[in-house]
């Protein structure tokens, strides 16, 4: 006789699932076994089990970003469920498709306050599209089902909770009876169109458009060539969210990457010259961005019907999928003859990869330039490959200076932001694509978080990989440097190194300690012999580059609040005052002579 266990280990294998991302305890130890006994019997699920709950429900996130796929993570009652939050929280602002297996004490603990018992559904609910507690085993077809359902089509978490002795009973044939749902392991279509009417309508505007631009996020990812047709037509610019940036190839000339602190003066002046803005597939949440309201026409494409109209004035909100929609939209566009607008957008991003260029090549006395190394990077990157990136100033130089060909593929931790997830993102991706090289850039602070513990992961699941290169880069200045920096633009105030300093530590030993290789970087000459080196090994691979922590994230418009904050900050007595007026000014420098350069180069010809 199967148990409720094994046959919510078959469902999910129904549900197109072959691997999970688990750790275990005795609130899930009844389910935990039967997925041991499937193994053994060669029809289970691949278990994958990292060194904390948090980077389980990380990896079932980053697992949906890399495959397309119902990202799935295991885990025992509180307090293992309350570890996975942030990982869940992360699937829930990412509109990931994500499933929560979480354990729970027996039946007749529950409401008691018994020994790790604790309201689930209640702590479950905010993160979760649909959660619920499986008390029966005749329950338990339509609540797995209706998880996975909910995750695919609500593009969001989903929890189901089985309490131990649940886990273990028998499992029944179901039979139609009074309250009980025979439910089937079968998604609705997520290729949605919308009506026809509305089509012409969206189209009407965008052929209206003298200055059309499209903003394309991650919910536009397999519309590649819809987009640059549409694109085409319409002579439109493109500017790409930081999560949408594999979805336009970066050798597209009027591909002008991303907009905002992290983005180009390209982008900027795009967004602020536009009549008309085409959202397909982003939730871009800085408003302070977007175009003055009135000053451009928009419509939107999205999935998710709450995002359309959220952000910006839209004139014509399309429900649906972005490649679908594009599809059916490209009949209805007039193909302009005037190419003004995208040609200038093309042209202020060969200024904005100029002054990036020149920007990389800035020697700083008080450690490598973090710019040098990801511009390094961004030359070599190999085909096929999967950068990961972290919340903080490895995103400024991911945006600023990394361009995905077509066949590449990026991601982090988008509107969560959280910390330590390029690591987890990483290793995911090894076991998505194991032929795939993989690249991760993750600060210190980040790296000390959970990153060094998942070396020990790599180490353990090595030999799966089918290529098992693996480069992580730790951007290594003993710094918070993205808090640090907004201590000083945000409020005025000056670093507090109390807060803000990160302790020393030799990651490339640590690297070496488990049996990989270690490259130290001190100065900017060793960096692209670092990288050639790393591409060169068939293996792991962790370079330590030690950065200057006093390099200016800049923006690539500098508003008056940004400039007057930092300079109270520095009046402040902040303790790096005088390297970072002397590293702010090199910086700023550069970016004044490259856009005179450029000024002169346009005005004489």
């Amino acid at each position: 006789m199967s148990t409720v266990s094994d046959f919510i280990i078959q469902r999910i294998r129904e549900w197109g699932v072959s691997r999970v991302f688990g750790y275990p305890g005795d609130g899930i130890g009844e389910f935990d076994g039967a997925l041991g006994a499937a193994e053994r019997d060669g029809d289970g699920l691949e278990y994958i089990r990292p060194t904390h709950e948090e980077i389980c429900a990380l990896m079932a996130t980053a697992h949906a970003k890399f495959t397309g796929e119902v990202g799935v993570c295991v885990s025992t009652s509180s307090p293992g469920a309350f570890h996975m939050m942030n990982g869940l929280y992360d699937a829930k602002m990412d509109n990931q498709p994500v499933v929560a297996i979480v354990g729970q004490q027996g039946l007749n603990s529950l409401g008691t306050g018994s020994q790790q018992e604790s309201n689930l559904e209640r702590a479950l609910a905010d993160v979760a599209e649909y959660v619920q507690t499986v008390v029966s085993p005749e329950q338990a077809q339509a609540v797995i089902d209706t998880a996975f359902r909910t995750a695919r089509t609500r593009l969001g978490p989903t929890a189901v909770i089985l309490p131990h002795d649940v886990q273990g009973m028998t499992m029944p044939d179901l039979s139609p009876e009074s309250w009980v749902s025979r439910s089937s392991a079968v998604a609705p279509s997520t290729r949605v169109t919308p009506p026809e009417t509305d089509i012409v309508r969206a189209a009407e505007v965008i052929n209206a458009g003298s200055k059309v631009t499209f903003l394309v996020g991650h919910g536009a990812n397999g519309a590649t060539d819809e987009v640059l047709e549409a694109a085409r037509l319409a002579g439109a610019g493109i500017i790409t969210s930081l999560r949408g940036k594999q979805v336009v190839p970066a050798d597209v000339p009027h591909h002008t990457q991303q907009l905002g602190l992290l983005g180009s003066l390209a982008s900027y002046t795009q967004i602020k010259n536009c009549d008309t803005l085409v959202l397909l597939g982003t939730n871009y949440p800085y408003g302070q961005f977007l175009p003055k309201s009135g000053q451009a026409r928009s419509v939107q494409v999205d999935l998710k019907p709450e995002h359309t109209g959220l952000r910006y004035p839209i004139e014509v909100a399309l429900w649906g999928d972005v490649k679908e929609t594009l599809t059916a939209l490209i009949p209805h566009l007039e193909e302009t003859t005037d190419l003004s607008w995208q040609n200038s957008a093309a042209e202020d991003m060969r200024d904005w990869e100029h002054e990036m260029e020149a920007q990389a090549n800035v020697r700083y006395s008080d450690g490598v330039n973090p710019r040098a190394v990801f511009h390094e990077l961004n030359r070599r990157l190999p085909a096929e490959a999967i950068v990961t990136a972290d919340a903080g100033t490895t995103a400024d130089w991911y945006g600023h200076h990394i361009r995905l060909q077509r066949g590449m593929t990026g991601d982090l931790s988008g509107r969560l932001a959280t910390m330590l997830a390029a690591m987890p993102y990483a290793v995911a991706a090894k076991f998505a694509h194991p032929t795939r090289p993989v690249i991760c850039t993750i600060g210190d602070g980040a790296f000390q978080m959970l990153g060094m513990n998942e070396l020990i992961t790599v180490k353990k699941y090595l030999s799966r990989w089918e290529n098992p290169q693996l480069i992580i880069l730790v951007v290594h200045n003993d710094d918070l440097g993205q808090v640090s920096w907004e201590m000083r633009t945000e409020d005025g105030n000056p670093l507090w190194r109390t807060s803000q300093d990160v302790e020393s530590v030799d990651y490339a030993g640590w690297a070496e300690l488990l049996g990989f290789t270690g490259i130290r970087v001190h100065s900017d000459e060793d960096v692209a012999g670092a990288w050639d080196r790393a591409f060169a090994t068939r293996g792991v691979t962790l370079i330590d580059a030690y950065v200057s922590r006093n390099v200016p994230p800049l923006p690539p418009h500098i508003t008056f609040e940004f400039a007057k904050n930092t300079g109270e900050a520095l009046l402040k007595k902040d303790p790096f005052a005088k390297d970072v007026i002397r590293d702010s000014a090199e910086a700023m420098v550069t970016e004044g002579v490259e856009r005179i350069k450029n000024a002169f180069t346009k005005n004489n010809g």
